[in-house]
C-alpha cells in the first residue's frame, strides 16, 4: 500500500509537471558574461539556463552604459545587449533608469507582440528594476527584481543630495515590484529593516555548479597554496591574507598564495607583498575564466577570502562545492551557510590575528581539512543548488502570475 501511494504520488506530481505552462521572461541586467569575459554575471546566466529545465526561458537584454567598452555576446549565452546614455559617473545612478527605458522600449513591445512575455525579472534596483517598473506598467505584466549585494539602497558610494535621489529611486523601484529577491537573509533584512510592510521580500540563495565545482580524487592538493578569489578592491580583504602570509612564511617554509582576479589595488597589494618580503610567495595571476577558476579549486589547500562587504558570495560556494576549506567573515550573508569549524571557518572582520590563527589551525590538521571540506560539499548539495534555486525561482514567477 505504501509503495502505492509512493508511485500514485509520483504520477501526480509527473502529470502537474506536464500541465505546467511555459513561462517566457524577459531579464534585464547589467551582469551577463560576453566574449572575453564568462566570468562576469556568470551567476545569472547559469541560473537561466537551469530554469529551462523548469520550462521557463529567457530573453536577456543585457545593458551597460555609454561609458564603458562595448560588448558582444557569447554564442553559448546570447543576450541583446544595449549601451544606454546615463549622466557622468554614479550621480547619474538615479535617473539612469528613465534612459534605459527609452532606449529599451520599442525593442521590448515589439518582442511582446510576438511572443507575450510573463514576467520582467530586473538584477538590481537601478537601473535595470527602473526600468523594469516602467515596462510593467506599459505591457500590464509583473516584474521581479534581484538585490544581489548589500548596497541595497545605491547609497554606498558618493555623497550629498545624489545619495538620497538614489535611495529614494531604490525605495520606489521595491514597492513596485510583485517580489523582491534577496541573495541572503542579511541583504533581506537590510532591506525590511528600511521598507518594513512596504516591500514583498523573499531570500533566495544563489544556486551552486556542483559538476563544475567539484572535487577530483586524481589530483593531488597543493601542501599549502592558499586560494583567494575576487576583484582586488580594499572591502574583500587580501591586504590581511598577504599579512598572515608575512607572519606565517617561516612557519610553514611551503606555503603560497594564488590570487585570482584584478582591480584597482593590484599595485598596492604587490607593493605591500614586496614591502612584506613574500614576493616569491604570492602570485597575482589576474583574471581567470570558469573553467581555470574551477581547476585552482581542485588543486589549492584552502580558500581564504575575509570580505567585509558580502552579500553572500557565490566563490564561497563554489569552494565549498570543490571540497576546499573556507575561510570566510562573520557578519556577511556567507554566516547563513557556513557552521564554524564545521563546514568551514569564520573569522572577525579586518581582524588579521584571527585570520592568522584559522590559516595556521586547518594548515596544521589534515584531518581537519578533508572532513571541513566534505562538510563543506555535503551542505552544498543538500542547499544552494543549481536545481535548487530553479524550482524557487519558478514558484516564485508563477506566484506573482497569479
Amino acid at each position: 500500500m505504501a509503495s502505492y501511494r509512493a508511485n500514485s504520488t509520483v504520477l501526480v506530481s509527473q502529470a502537474h509537471e506536464s500541465l505546467r505552462r511555459k513561462l517566457h521572461v524577459l531579464t534585464l541586467t547589467p551582469f551577463y558574461p560576453s566574449v572575453g569575459d564568462d566570468v562576469s554575471g556568470c551567476f545569472v546566466a547559469e541560473s537561466l539556463e537551469q530554469l529551462k529545465s523548469e520550462d521557463v526561458t529567457s530573453t536577456v537584454m543585457a545593458v551597460g552604459n555609454v561609458y564603458h567598452p562595448r560588448k558582444v555576446a557569447e554564442d553559448t549565452k546570447p543576450a541583446i545587449w544595449f549601451r544606454y546614455l546615463q549622466f557622468p559617473g554614479i550621480v547619474g545612478l538615479s535617473s539612469a533608469g528613465v534612459l534605459l527605458y527609452s532606449r529599451i522600449k520599442a525593442k521590448v513591445l515589439r518582442l511582446h507582440q510576438q511572443r507575450p512575455i510573463d514576467v520582467i525579472h530586473a538584477h538590481a534596483a537601478l537601473p535595470c528594476g527602473d526600468a523594469a517598473a516602467r515596462l510593467s506598467s506599459e505591457l500590464g505584466v509583473p516584474f521581479v527584481v534581484s538585490v544581489h549585494g548589500l548596497d541595497v539602497f545605491n547609497t554606498f558610494f558618493g555623497q550629498g543630495i545624489s545619495v538620497r535621489w538614489r535611495r529614494k529611486a531604490s525605495c520606489v523601484v521595491y514597492r513596485q515590484a510583485a517580489a523582491v529577491v534577496c541573495i541572503s537573509g542579511k541583504v533581506n533584512h537590510l532591506l525590511t529593516s528600511v521598507m518594513r510592510t512596504q516591500v514583498r521580500a523573499t531570500t533566495l540563495y544563489n544556486g551552486t555548479d556542483t559538476e563544475r565545482f567539484s572535487p577530483d580524487p586524481t589530483v593531488t592538493r597543493d601542501e599549502a597554496t592558499l586560494l583567494v578569489v575576487g576583484n582586488l578592491l580594499r572591502i574583500k580583504g587580501q591586504k590581511f591574507v598577504l599579512q598572515a602570509i608575512a607572519k606565517l612564511k617561516d612557519r610553514y617554509p611551503l606555503l603560497r598564495c594564488l590570487f585570482i582576479g584584478d582591480g584597482p589595488d593590484r599595485p598596492l597589494l604587490l607593493d605591500l607583498a614586496k614591502r612584506s618580503g613574500i614576493e616569491d610567495r604570492v602570485m597575482f595571476v589576474g583574471r581567470k575564466n570558469r573553467a581555470e577558476v574551477a581547476t585552482a579549486m581542485r588543486r589549492c589547500t584552502l580558500f581564504v577570502l575575509p570580505s567585509s562587504y558580502e552579500g553572500l558570495g557565490c566563490v564561497y560556494l563554489e569552494a565549498m562545492a570543490s571540497e576546499m576549506p573556507v575561510i570566510a567573515c562573520r557578519g556577511q550573508g556567507i554566516e547563513e551557510i557556513i557552521r564554524h569549524k564545521e563546514n568551514g571557518w569564520l573569522v572577525a572582520v579586518e581582524h588579521p590575528e584571527e585570520l592568522v590563527q584559522a590559516i595556521s589551525a586547518i594548515l596544521e590538521n589534515p584531518t581537519l581539512r578533508v572532513e571541513m571540506g566534505k562538510a563543506a560539499r555535503r551542505t552544498i548539495l543538500e542547499g544552494p543548488t543549481m536545481a535548487y534555486q530553479a524550482k524557487r525561482m519558478r514558484s516564485l514567477y508563477d506566484r506573482v502570475i497569479e
